[in-house]
């Protein structure tokens, strides 16, 4: 079987020949480089230059040369193997035979998101070395591998937010070839992948765009990282086109069961309708028939994206990852208060909240920087929400890039733990999370340029200076994000997992998620029919989720000595952490919680 996706753009491999399409509204001409020889391309209207090379195959290398001058990459490239600066190889999609013509996605109910970043996933940093360890993936109950971004990023080394080439996935991995094994092997494994896009900028070297199409950013909306992309002014339905068809080429072209769209908050779009919207009706549009799930990153927390139709199923968006939830059980497992987690003074009752109705911040003014942030989210089913205790962001943006695990105390810890895999929202785990790695995960990049990798140290060394709890110090300098060094003790350490305490963690999380799928899945795949929250204490939660086949309940104790909690009728105990007993009541000691269950 072969999958290829059709675009306006890029290399397209003919039965004699390969046809050529950039999009250059601002250059005059534009021609073909092949093999040392130069070839005009057709300077068609609204800003387009077309060419048919007959005789040229898949393999071939090629630049585009603009107005005589420049040579850029195609900045729809398909593959660079000599990195963001060198030249575009042409690639024939058809010649990957694909074996999983039966795969048909999963259902969002069972996803279980194991986030990871190739590079440091495993020692050899590839797409081969991950597809090694799908067997584990699926014996721990993951159901779902989430890549960090793979557009292709100048150098060698980056979490991928800094990609310029968005069609092409990074050559440090492997080959395009290499990513569709990884996938083909996954659904083998009955295990989705996901891929995690930005949308909203590109890195700071190596892209092309505004030489040859200045249109494609704007100067009415600025970003963290320049300009903005014009989304909504002259000549936006090209730049749309662009992103919308990069969404659909991953899920066409390799087969990704869905997408993650990094910081929406950051696209600005005055639009009638916004590009995330239109993204996600023609995605829907496209691939009608065929589960495909959509994930935001959004700290504006607008429910409006994750609304659902009379049959439960999302109009637009399918997910949301719910920092508000990280930032409540973090705050509570370490007592920092730095940055936003300043927001969570109340981390038991944002928790509660969160467990119960979705967002913490559902319009409320944020104490950190003044802003009122959230829409009402309660109406929503809890697998609008995806949970978790860490991921890249949440590691890596601190100094030192520490995991939970070296900054809770483990019976903290464990109760966390359970508490966020047996809830009914959609959980996730950083990689390694599921053996508490010790490996760090640091912030590494690799610049050629000197004065940009000399402005990134100087620039993340003044980020952390004065902070406490993430961890900044004059005594110990921030890691050097442009060291190869700092990539290399980010890797996981696969030997860990077998070792104690690392291999109770593991089994721990194991059991937890045959739980997940014994008790919990058939409830949450029933119609949800709200939630109730209660705070019997100060320190105590008592949290309950009703659908069609039962309910759910999460009791905890977060405070000193014991308190004693009712049981309701039917209940029966899922999981209990140790010292809790259970009878005619339920009795928490502190730091201790309940899952309970009760089936219709």
């Amino acid at each position: 079987m072969h999958r290829v996706h059709a675009m306006p753009f890029g290399a397209e491999c003919l039965e004699k020949g390969v046809r050529f399409s950039l999009w250059a509204p601002s250059a005059t001409s534009v021609t073909v480089c092949l093999d040392g020889a130069e070839q005009a391309m057709i300077h068609e209207a609204d800003g387009w230059h077309h060419l048919v090379c007959p005789g040229i195959a898949a393999g071939a290398l090629y630049r585009y040369r603009i107005d005589g001058e420049t040579l850029i990459p195609d900045p729809a490239s398909r593959f660079q193997p000599e990195d963001v600066d060198g030249p575009s190889m042409v690639v024939d999609p058809c010649a990957f035979a694909w074996s999983d013509a039966e795969w048909n996605g999963r259902p969002w109910e069972e996803t279980v998101v194991y986030e990871a970043h190739v590079g440091t996933a495993t020692p050899e940093g590839t797409f081969a070395a991950l597809a090694a360890k799908l067997g584990h993936l699926r014996e721990l109950g993951v159901t779902a591998l989430e890549l960090l971004p793979l557009a292709d990023f100048p150098g060698d080394r980056s979490w991928g937010y800094d990609g310029v080439l968005h069609f092409a996935p990074d050559h440090a991995y492997g080959t395009p070839e290499d990513l569709k094994r990884l996938i083909d092997e996954a659904h083998r494994h009955e295990i989705m992948v996901f891929l995690d896009v930005v949308y909203n900028h590109f890195g700071p070297a190596g892209n092309y765009l505004a030489n040859y199409a200045a249109t494609f950013f704007t100067e009415r909306h600025e970003t963290l990282w320049g300009a903005g992309i014009n989304f909504d002014g002259e000549t936006s339905s090209v730049v749309r086109d662009f992103f919308v068809h990069n969404a659909l080429y991953w899920l066409e072209e390799y087969h990704f069961d869905g997408l993650r769209f990094d910081a929406v908050h950051a696209i600005a779009d005055d639009s009638r309708k916004h590009v995330i919207a239109e993204l996600a009706e023609r995605i829907r549009a496209g691939l009608a028939g065929r589960p495909v799930h959509l994930i935001l990153e959004n700290n504006a927390n607008q429910a409006r994206w994750l609304e659902r139709d009379e049959t439960g199923a999302p109009r637009l968006h399918t997910a949301q990852w719910n920092d508000d939830i990280h930032h409540a059980w973090h705050r509570l497992l370490t007592d920092e208060t730095d940055g936003y987690y300043a927001d969570y003074d109340d981390p038991i009752g944002h928790l509660g909240r969160c467990l119960a109705e979705g967002f913490a911040y559902q319009g409320e003014i944020s104490a950190h920087d003044g802003v009122a942030r959230g829409e009402p989210s309660g109406h929503l089913p809890p697998s609008a929400f995806i949970a978790f205790l860490q991921n890249h962001d949440q590691i890596g943006n601190r100094a030192f890039g520490e995991r939970i695990g070296a900054l809770a105390p483990p019976a903290k810890l464990a109760l966390a733990r359970a508490g966020f895999l047996l809830a009914p929202q959609i959980p996730m785990l950083f990689m390694g999370e599921e053996w508490e790695a010790s490996a760090p995960f640091q912030y590494f990049v690799d610049f050629a340029d000197d004065e940009l990798s000399h402005a990134v140290r100087e620039g993340r060394q003044r980020e952390f200076a004065g902070f406490g709890a993430f961890g900044g110090s004059v005594d110990k300098p921030v890691p050097d994000p442009t060291s190869p060094q700092t990539l290399e003790q980010s890797r996981l350490d696969w030997s860990e997992a077998v070792r104690p305490p690392h291999a109770e963690i593991l089994r721990e999380t194991r059991d937890l998620l045959r739980l997940r799928q014994i008790a919990v899945l058939p409830l949450t795949k029933s119609r949800y029919l709200g939630a109730r929250r209660q705070r019997p204490t100060p320190d105590t939660l008592d949290i309950g989720w009703n659908f069609e086949a039962g309910s759910m309940r999460f009791v905890a104790h977060f405070g000193d000595g014991e308190t004693r909690l009712p049981i309701g009728a039917g209940e029966v105990s899922l999981w209990s952490s140790p010292g809790v007993e259970i009878g005619d009541e339920i009795r928490l000691p502190s730091w201790t919680g309940a899952m309970m269950v009760a089936r219709r």
